[in-house]
């Protein structure tokens, strides 16, 4: 018997573990991310009331989206060869 697929999109804020796995970082990455300030309280993560960290699937996105290209992707772009 053929059952419906069920997708469910995850919420805006997931806990460290499901954002690492949703993501592609390790969840001591994350962390540290936020222990450097890499990450602000309130864009990029929040904390639970009892002190549960929350990372922002959108607040990480625009995050990346955010930052300067590396120099191999500056390279590239003043080679031809990416995109």
């Amino acid at each position: 018997m053929n059952e419906p697929t069920i997708q469910i999109a995850p919420a805006p804020y997931v806990t460290v573990k499901m954002a690492a796995a949703t993501i592609g970082l390790s969840e001591k990455a994350l962390r540290r991310k936020i222990e450097d300030g890499k990450f602000v309280e309130g864009r990029e993560y929040r904390r639970s009331p009892d002190g549960g960290i929350f990372i922002s699937l959108k607040g990480f996105a625009a995050w990346l989206e955010t930052a300067a290209p590396s120099n191999t992707a500056r390279k590239g772009k003043a080679n031809g060869t990416q995109g």
